[in-house]
């Protein structure tokens, strides 16, 4: 029987650093404090846990601009506590992911002070994409290379006093990686080594299809900027660095593993990531991105799976992250019915369990966390919200610290009398771990209830779906002895015939309600 790596199925919780839990009463988490709440990810069930960026960085981008890929932020410990939290994470059967960064770096980060430092020209200078500028429109001024956009606002390039301009994708504070040049790659080889060698995983790559650039830099013109094989994403070059990647990762023992962000046309282009030889995952993100249909739920789950199955590997499911409005309040609109998000989201969820392959939490959905859309603009601190001088309002409502404890903010996140470094919001004082942990009609108990059940029947269910008739409001599916019914309309459904195991919202004798989802026993 082939061994199947403990990646393909698992449930990972995405642990936003910053926000989890703060262990020393500066108001930002740590990894003292991620370490002292492992308790609480062992009992809701999952199987390893993704940091986000911990690293030395100057926080322009919530820790995605490394000043320094080696070390650890001192707001968020030391190297020591890494080592800690890694055996403890271990020690409670569970298994650690980390978010590498290899797009860009921050302009605090040495090679790139150096860079400043040296002439146009200059090695220094190759590590990154600096280009001159071209004519502008009225004489004497002088243009960005090209006409490339940063996706948080704004151009992506930016002019240093000698007059060249550097490429950054996102915030000006990232400047991006030249990959063309072969010490950027043995970096990163090296980077790759350091935390494997200290324990990890597994890694999360971000922007994984950005990291080469069309060599002539063409504009874009009317081309959207993720066009595959255009200028800027999915690049053919980045596919061997993932190669070389691996095969570092298979010199490990443990089922090292790798999932990329990566954002692609279609189905053909994302299985050229999930060769064999090439990256174990990748976020596949429209079931984040659907609407509350069951056809959209449908297809969504359809193409993800025909994406992945040329390749062998499984598919990812995500309904929420750091990078997204949360999807109780998503599926709150636009009906505005108070509780409906809610039970959309646990609707949601037995879906998503009940497919095939590893499903990816973010921290606090097992709470109902709801986005924070009132946040003071004083308190905002992502870049989206500067560069857009406030069109955008950004992600810092996803952010918000989580509620442990207590009927106040900081809900036990930080120590009584510490200031969160995001305002928590008056009403949470329901939405604790503490207060749903003693209610079994909560979300949370939901959450541990779904994720049990899933870790029972995991080893009898096959990989493939087989789609039922079911009214046009509604999906049913099954997966050999199991059954999932999801209703996303308003009235009631009959459910498929079986024996009811879990359900997210009460039943009527054989009938789902509206907004709800069961899961059933087969009858052979």
């Amino acid at each position: 029987m082939t061994r199947i790596p403990w990646w393909r199925h698992a449930v990972v919780y995405e642990v936003y650093v910053r926000s989890f839990a703060d262990s020393d009463g500066d108001g930002e988490g740590d990894l003292q404090g991620i370490r002292s709440r492992l308790g609480h990810l062992r009992d809701l069930g999952v199987d390893a846990l993704w940091l986000t960026p911990f690293y030395t960085s100057p926080l322009a981008d919530g820790g995605y601009d490394v000043a320094d890929y080696r070390d650890v932020d001192p707001r968020f410990g030391t190297l020591r506590d890494f080592d800690a939290l890694v055996a403890d994470v271990h020690a409670h059967g569970l298994r650690l992911i980390v978010d590498i960064v290899p797009n860009h770096s921050s302009d605090r980060h040495p090679w790139f002070r150096e860079a400043l430092a040296a002439p146009p020209g200059s090695p220094e200078r190759s590590r990154y994409i600096f280009r001159p500028g071209r004519p502008g429109e009225r004489p004497g001024e002088e243009s960005p290379p090209n006409d490339w956009p940063s996706a948080f606002g704004g151009p992506a390039w930016t002019q240093v006093d000698d007059g060249e301009w550097y490429l950054h994708l996102y915030a000006r504070e990232q400047p991006d990686f030249n990959w063309r040049n072969p010490e950027v790659q043995r970096e990163f080889e090296d980077i790759l080594r350091f935390w494997l060698d200290r324990g990890v995983d597994g890694f999360r790559i971000d922007v994984a299809a950005g990291l080469f650039k069309d060599a002539s830099f063409r504009d874009l013109g009317g081309e959207d900027r993720r066009v595959l094989n255009g200028p800027i994403y999915s690049r053919p070059e980045v596919h061997d660095v993932y190669r070389r990647w691996r095969r570092i990762l298979d010199e490990y023992d443990g089922d090292r593993m790798a999932i990329g962000e990566v954002w692609t046309d279609g189905p053909e282009d994302l299985a050229l990531y999930l060769r064999p030889d090439e990256l174990h995952q990748v976020f596949q993100f429209d079931l984040q991105l659907a609407s509350w249909s069951a056809a959209a739920f449908r297809d969504v789950a359809t193409a993800a799976m025909k994406a992945v199955a040329p390749t062998g590997a499984a598919p990812t499911w995500v309904l929420s992250s750091h990078d997204s409005i949360r999807h109780v309040t998503r599926y709150e609109r636009p009906e505005n019915v108070p509780g409906i998000g809610h039970a959309r989201a646990k609707a949601a969820l037995l879906m998503l369990l009940a497919l095939p392959g590893s499903a990816y939490l973010y921290q606090g959905e097992e709470l109902g966390l709801p986005e924070v859309t009132d946040l003071p603009d004083d308190a905002r601190q992502d870049p989206i919200w500067e560069r857009t001088n406030g069109e955008l309002v950004g992600r810092d409502g996803c952010r918000v610290p989580l509620p442990w404890s207590g009927d106040s903010e900081p809900y036990g996140f930080c120590a009584d009398g510490a200031r969160p470094w995001l305002p928590m919001p008056r009403d949470w004082a329901s939405m604790t771990v503490e207060a749903q942990s003693s209610d079994p009609s909560s979300m949370l108990a939901f959450y541990r209830e779904a994720l049990a059940l899933r870790r029972r029947l995991l080893d009898d269910l096959p990989e493939d779906v087989e789609w039922l008739d079911s009214p046009d409001t509604a999906v049913f599916f099954r997966r050999g002895p199991l059954i999932c019914a999801l209703n996303c309309g308003d009235n009631p459904v009959r459910l498929p015939p079986g024996e009811p195991l879990l359900s997210s919202s009460p039943l009527y004798g054989d009938l789902l309600p509206g907004n709800a989802s069961a899961l059933i026993a087969h009858q052979q």
